[in-house]
């Protein structure tokens, strides 16, 4: 696994992951940072820019001449070893993994060769340190990038990654993540977990807008990302990648709750 050390890191941080092919979101998320006068050596991504929407080529450009500091996560990590599925760790079978045969296999055949390139080489963790704590980014677990880790994860799923970072790298302040979708940040033995969220699909809250998240001075909040979803949507339908997630994009909502706890779909069979 490659790690990059960022230094110290002066001023607010804006955090995001989970760009998803969606030209529309990533721009505003470049706007909101522009808007915010944080420059884009203070803003870090999480990985995955592959994924659901119809834009692969001009999205990776976007966010590669955009030139914040990034990780790559499991699609970023699959498309650049020429591998036929996207390493979600979605059950063999389920709605999600039926459903992600169809978008990868799209991306797969848009990507250019100079961009899997570009992914590969990408590291898979980013240290830094703010305001004295030290910090990690990373795109799912530690040792397993596709390790889904939500808010009602159970503390021992979270401990168990954090003490492997601690068993190779010493203590850490805080862990920033990706992958799950999700937006939270919670505490655990003493340290900070802060997951933004993706700014390419919502966070099947029923909401249109998708979510980033700033650190600043050891406080995370996470914010609302608004950006014009309809021409985002209207792309994906001319793609042809029309199986669900292109309604997401206006309900709020995944087109599958497989991938997600109980406690956090909104139907549960209790049947």
């Amino acid at each position: 696994m490659r790690q990059v050390d960022l230094g110290d890191i002066q001023g607010p941080i804006l955090i995001f992951g989970g760009a998803y092919f969606n030209l529309e979101a990533t721009q505003a998320l470049i706007d909101a940072a522009n808007a915010n006068r944080i420059l884009a050596e203070q803003c870090i991504f999480t990985g995955d820019r592959i994924a659901y929407c119809s834009n692969p080529s001009e999205t990776l450009n976007l966010l590669r001449d955009f030139g914040c500091p990034m990780i790559k996560g499991n699609c970023e990590i699959e498309l650049a070893a020429g591998s036929d599925t996207c390493g979600c760790g979605f059950e063999a079978g389920s709605t999600c993994d039926l459903l992600s045969r169809g978008w990868y296999a799209f991306a797969n055949q848009q990507v250019s060769a100079n961009q899997r390139q570009f992914m590969g080489a990408l590291p898979d963790h980013l240290i830094f340190t703010h305001y004295g704590k030290r910090y990690i980014v990373l795109h799912g677990g530690y040792s397993h990038v596709s390790q889904f880790l939500f808010p009602t994860t159970p503390d021992p799923d979270f401990i168990h990654v954090i003490n492997e970072i601690e068993r190779d790298f010493g203590a850490y302040d805080g862990v920033i993540a990706g992958h799950s979708g999700i937006p939270f940040h919670k505490c655990i033995a003493g340290v900070t977990w802060f997951n933004s969220g993706v700014i390419g699909m919502p966070t099947h809250n029923g909401l249109s807008t998708t979510s980033y998240g700033i650190l600043d001075a050891g406080s995370f909040t996470i914010h609302h990302l608004s950006y014009d979803y309809q021409t985002a949507q209207n792309a994906m339908i001319t793609a042809g990648l029309d199986q669900g997630y292109h309604t997401a994009l206006e309900t709020g909502y995944w087109p599958s709750e497989e991938v997600l706890p109980m406690d956090l779909r909104r139907f549960v069979d209790n049947g």
